[in-house]
């Protein structure tokens, strides 16, 4: 009966065209290498480090890469105090040095949720990439390789060989992609997740699907290796939520759908009013901010029981807050101070009010549907919370190119919002570095700042544990001592596979993309509803 009309909805959604149209290709990011590096020989020095682990920060300390491994951690001082030369590394000839005296250095931020642009946002891999990596981005798992599998693999080889500016990429396809007809049963499933390992894809993003399919799509990955997480869009749940899901071994959940159904006590089916539609957004999106309120309360001994299962099964939750930050805080979204300089006039026009685009759903949004919203936040953020104080790993993604939320930048929102949800500023960060890299099963290679692992690091001029926001390629807001608000922050140096890339040049160049983009145009921001 049921056959998965969720992945057709989505993709009609996700691209703002028709389900079975030809989708234009997203334009590729171009071959050429704009860092510097690999070095024999690269020796960072007078850093103050934070290790992506928890540990408080230490320094200042100096750190030698040869090629793309961190070689060795000296401390070589003490606060406040002159580095004794003879306490540091010697520099052979032919080593670089980077003097970071002062600054910070943090591991690169894994984005566990990013799709690399699309062609309904206009925004291609170039853009994109270099949004990530001007924030310190430098690894990224693409949930759903929206752009094909094919294309995204092809960025993917790129990377890791480093003929392009990007992150390294992980490779998850929607669950179904590239089939004419959905998937009907388990043998089917079971097929198609071979076939997406022969193709060489990291994992596998469902919706959802009737229970006896994804049971069987997610053993077969688990057979062979491959990554898996979910979505558990509304035209599934009904079927299984997230605590079925994850006792069938999906290893990760994005956003929050599921979670709340898995709480329900009184009900098993979300309290739809009659005249909801699942394709109208404003109906989507407005009932989903009453949702929480529907599940079991905080602290509660059902509440308490799924969550304790849910850590049992070693289960990630990577919770994208801030996509969702428009719902509570439209105009927040729609005046952030980047959208000027940094969101294309074709992402800006997908933004929009729009009954076509996906999340451009402010039909007739208003202080109600914010106050729902503001709530559902302070439910979600409670058990997000408590799940990391229990043990449980809580990862950090942006799924930025909808509801105004502009890549890169929104990944530091999450950061942000990981904050308000409780997390200490060092929490924040292992939760963005160590525990992706746990969850995509790389933390032998990145994730923290150790000897042996791969040199992916950050380094910002200001402490980010006293302001998370010197991370925005903005800047934090600061007056000096000459009553005058300057500009403090932004990373100075994103480094990815021991190569060095200045951070604030990435960002120029975006700056130069959008200028020439709204040139050709003759395009200005203009907020919903306002006429010449």
């Amino acid at each position: 009966m049921q056959k998965n009309t969720t992945l057709l909805i989505f993709l009609a959604f996700l691209l703002s065209l028709p389900v079975f149209a030809q989708r234009p290709e997203v334009p590729k990011a171009p071959q050429r290498a704009e860092g510097e590096g690999q070095f024999n020989r690269l020796i960072i020095r007078g850093v103050t480090l934070i290790n992506g682990a928890g540990s408080p920060p230490v320094g200042p300390v100096d750190i030698v890469i040869e090629k793309n491994k961190i070689v060795r951690i000296a401390n070589v001082g003490y606060p406040g105090v002159s580095i004794n030369p003879n306490s540091r590394p010697k520099a052979n000839e032919g080593d670089k040095e980077l003097n970071c005296e002062g600054m910070y250095l943090l591991p690169g931020f894994v984005d566990m949720h990013g799709h690399i642009g699309g062609a309904a946002q206009g925004a291609g891999a170039e853009y994109v990439f270099k949004l990530w990596m001007a924030h310190g981005i430098t690894t990224v798992r693409d949930p759903g390789a929206g752009n094909g599998l094919d294309w995204v693999i092809e960025h993917r080889e790129k990377s890791a060989k480093n003929e392009i500016t990007a992150p390294r990429i992980k490779a998850y396809a929607t669950f179904g992609q590239g089939r004419s007809e959905p998937i009907s049963n388990a043998t089917q499933a079971r097929q198609w997740v071979q076939d997406l390992a022969k193709r060489g894809g990291d994992g596998i993003k469902f919706f959802g699907a009737r229970p006896d399919i994804m049971a069987a799509a997610l053993d077969e990955a688990k057979k062979l290796g491959l990554g898996s997480a979910c979505h558990h869009a509304q035209t599934d749940v009904a079927w299984q939520n997230v605590l079925h899901s994850a006792r069938m071994g999906l290893t990760t959940m994005e956003h929050w759908y599921g979670l709340p159904e898995a709480l329900f006590e009184d009900r098993t089916i979300q309290n739809y009013p009659a005249d909801y539609n699942y394709a109208n957004e404003q109906h989507r999106f407005g009932e989903a901010g009453k949702l929480w309120k529907q599940a079991a309360k905080p602290y509660s001994p059902h509440w308490n029981k799924v969550m304790d299962e849910l850590l049992k099964l070693d289960f990630t939750i990577d919770p994208t807050f801030n996509i969702y930050e428009a719902n509570r805080e439209l105009m927040l979204a729609r005046r952030a101070e980047w959208h000027e300089e940094y969101t294309l006039p074709s992402l800006w026009r997908f933004f929009m009010p729009s009954r076509i685009s996906h999340g451009s759903h402010w039909h007739n949004w208003g202080t109600e549907e914010e106050v729902a919203w503001k709530e559902n936040y302070k439910i979600w953020m409670t058990f997000v919370n408590e799940y990391k104080n229990r043990g449980g790993r809580v990862t950090t993604g942006s799924d930025s190119g909808f509801i105004f939320q502009t890549y890169g930048f929104a990944y530091i929102r999450e950061l942000e919002l990981l904050r308000e949800a409780g997390f200490h500023p060092l929490e924040v960060i292992r939760a963005a570095t160590l525990k992706g890299a746990e969850a995509l099963g790389m933390a032998d290679q990145i994730g923290t700042i150790e000897v042996g692992k791969l040199a992916d690091m950050v380094i910002v001029e200001e402490n980010p544990l006293a302001n998370l926001k010197v991370l925005y390629g903005t800047g934090a807001i600061k007056l000096n001592e000459n009553n005058e608000a300057v500009r403090v922050g932004g990373v100075k140096y994103t480094i990815k596979d021991g190569i060095v890339y200045d951070a604030k040049k990435l960002l120029a160049d975006v700056r130069e993309m959008v200028r020439q983009a709204k040139e050709k145009e003759k395009f200005q921001i203009k907020q919903p509803g306002v006429k010449e």
